[in-house]
């Protein structure tokens, strides 16, 4: 059995995960995927042996200080393939996608909420101090609902105003600390006329979660 190599992070934010891989000679990682971009670093000159999937294997020499690139997706173990000197690189993974990926889950988590008539899935999505902006209601202070119970009272009663809807042809885009979804709403009104529009919320963030949902709908002639 093989030694295993030691991971040393130096740097783990919002935007960057360094790690220094210290590998005694034929030391290995182990099987792992790689879920983010990455930068690989030599710090000394060495040989690299990579098992791949289907029991393929490769090679790769380092050189240090000339650094290579790969995409999020790589399979491999990764081994030292010198059986007399220790090898190390730094591992260099771009994860500033990380919290733009689970606000965008937040954001396809809020229109299933929506489009399962839960209240509290909606609120979950909903950070402490949150506020939303209708495109159309009741006026409460220019039609924007400030604080849990406010924007809690207003997605109950969009749902009791349109007993039959659904938001659909949803789409979830994020850039920094905004977000912008938008959707096709269909549905009747009690009196039974239907709605039929396009519309868009764009959203700001506190870390994962909604802050400000700021919703706007397609004028209807």
């Amino acid at each position: 059995m093989r030694a295993a190599a030691n991971p040393v992070v130096h740097i783990d934010d919002d935007r960057f995960r360094v790690t220094e891989w210290q590998f005694a000679p034929g030391a290995e990682t182990g099987w792992h995927r790689h879920g983010h971009d990455y930068v690989i670093v030599p710090l000394c000159d060495g040989q690299l042996v990579l098992d791949l999937p289907g029991g393929q294997k490769a090679t790769a020499s380092l050189t240090q200080g000339v650094p290579y690139s790969r995409r999020a997706g790589v399979e491999h173990n990764v081994t030292n393939g010198s059986d007399s000197a220790p090898l190390a690189f730094l591992e260099v993974e771009v994860v500033d996608d990380a919290l733009g990926h689970r606000r965008q889950a937040t954001m396809i988590a809020m229109m299933a909420a929506f489009n399962a008539r839960d209240v509290e899935g909606v609120m979950a999505c909903m950070s402490a101090d949150c506020a939303f902006h209708a495109s159309a209601g009741p006026e409460v202070e220019g039609q924007r609902y400030i604080g849990r119970d406010a924007v809690r009272q207003a997605t109950a009663a969009v749902f009791d105003a349109f007993p039959e809807a659904a938001w659909t042809d949803g789409m979830h885009v994020v850039a920094g600390d905004k977000g912008l979804s938008s959707w096709r709403f269909v549905g009747r009104r009690p009196d039974g006329s239907p709605v039929d529009v396009r519309g868009c919320d764009v959203f700001g963030f506190d870390g994962d979660l909604i802050a400000v949902k700021d919703s706007y709908r397609k004028a209807r002639g």
